[in-house]
């Protein structure tokens, strides 16, 4: 289980109105090809990046800024009704999007409880005030699988 499943699980098992958005691999024939984006709330996708696009290029992939402003933020900003946020993640394909950045923003000056994954290594000013601002959990190999319902707990009590 990597680290999109582990949200997206904890999210459902905590059994509250989830909004924002879950970054998913986009996999053909075994090979990822790219990164599809999910808005929890309303169902749509599109693709973060994949390796045809024309946006900023990060590795071998290139962000696709329309769906990341009209998927993704969006999805974020249209979250600030439901019970629980969720950001996955906030690493540097998203933080090439200011309409992604400014939703997260948002998010976290609500006053809502909020699920995110943060790319370990980011010093972007907005990852490092995620760190200032919540419990900050790593997930690894070894704790992937038993984090979920310590997770989902917490959530339920928020």
């Amino acid at each position: 289980m990597g680290k999109s499943t582990l949200v997206q699980k904890a999210a459902e098992a905590a059994k509250v109105k989830v909004g924002g958005v879950l970054a998913r691999d986009k996999t053909i024939k075994d090979r990822r090809v790219g990164f599809e984006l999910l808005d929890l709330g309303s169902g749509h996708t599109g693709m973060l990046a994949d390796e045809t696009g024309t946006g900023p290029q990060l590795g071998k992939y290139r962000v696709r800024l329309n769906d990341l402003d009209q998927i993704g933020a969006k999805a974020i900003e249209d979250a600030l009704i439901a019970d629980l946020i969720v950001v996955d993640e906030v690493g540097p394909m998203e933080l090439s999007s200011r309409r992604f950045v400014r939703a997260v923003e948002k998010a976290i000056a609500s006053d809502k409880p909020m699920l995110v994954v943060l790319h370990q290594w980011s010093v972007h000013p907005l990852a490092k005030k995620i760190r200032k601002t919540f419990r900050v959990i790593t997930v690894t190999n070894e704790n992937r699988d038993t984090l979920r319902d310590g997770l989902a707990k917490e959530l339920k009590m928020l």
